[in-house]
């Protein structure tokens, strides 16, 4: 089991009151899965994303990733974990604006201490796959929003992550544009790849091979399905 969540709880203080925005969840995910989350806002579908991607830690409960107990790690091997296990794709991109797409895939593996060629090459191997190869030495600004979340996307696997997790990927994105990038997902995982995807668009959704839905920071439903793409990886 690549994550492990078990009686997840996440208790918020706002002033004198107290939010449970997780209320005892637990869900397991196998390598090479494709699951969306779904819920409504305020379903807790943010705050679970936000542990999985080990950006916040639970009130109580246990997370495992790749069988290491998250919950017990301090700040600085929670920041290892993000940049190796954690390829994030976010719905504002997230790209250093005066950095070329090809540098901007290059951050992470700055992080990770990759000496420059290696970096340069794995990055422009990324740029080719997301299919930007000749859009590699243009800034976010020179870019359509759809090749800019093709640069995070290549950003996101360049350290070659445990798990790609996708927040609203689509949110910022026309319909058409949107639908180019599920099919890049698509692919993605049929090559083996992991991916966590938070949506609340029912068609956004279908293009997992299962559906986690959220109410009140309780799961309320977790079904198999088969996938809006064609044949995943499994």
């Amino acid at each position: 089991m690549l994550i492990d969540i078990k009686d997840l709880v996440k208790v918020y203080q706002m002033g004198d009151n107290q939010v449970r925005a997780l209320d005892g969840v637990s869900v397991g995910v196998s390598r090479g899965e494709y699951i969306a989350i779904m819920g409504p806002s305020g379903s807790g579908k943010s705050t679970l994303m936000n542990l999985i991607g080990c950006l916040d830690t639970p009130t109580s409960g246990v997370y495992r990733l790749n069988d290491q107990v998250v919950n017990e790690l301090d700040d600085n091997a929670l920041a290892r974990i993000r940049n190796k296990e954690i390829g994030f794709v976010f719905q504002t991109f997230n790209l250093l604006p005066r950095t070329s797409a090809l540098e901007n895939v290059e951050v992470p593996l700055i992080y990770a201490g990759v000496p420059r060629v290696e970096r340069h090459a794995r990055a422009r191997k990324m740029i080719d796959l997301v299919g930007l190869t000749d859009r590699s030495h243009h800034q976010p600004a020179e870019l359509s929003g759809g090749q800019r979340q093709r640069v995070a996307i290549a950003r996101a696997l360049v350290n070659q992550p445990s798990i790609l997790l996708a927040d609203e990927p689509t949110g910022n994105l026309d319909s058409k544009t949107g639908e180019e990038i599920m099919a890049l997902f698509d692919t993605l995982n049929r090559e083996g790849n992991t991916i966590v995807l938070v949506t609340h668009e029912e068609d956004i959704a279908a293009h997992a091979r299962r559906v986690v839905r959220l109410r009140d920071g309780k799961i309320l439903e977790d079904k198999a399905r088969e996938p809006k793409g064609g044949e995943a990886h499994g």
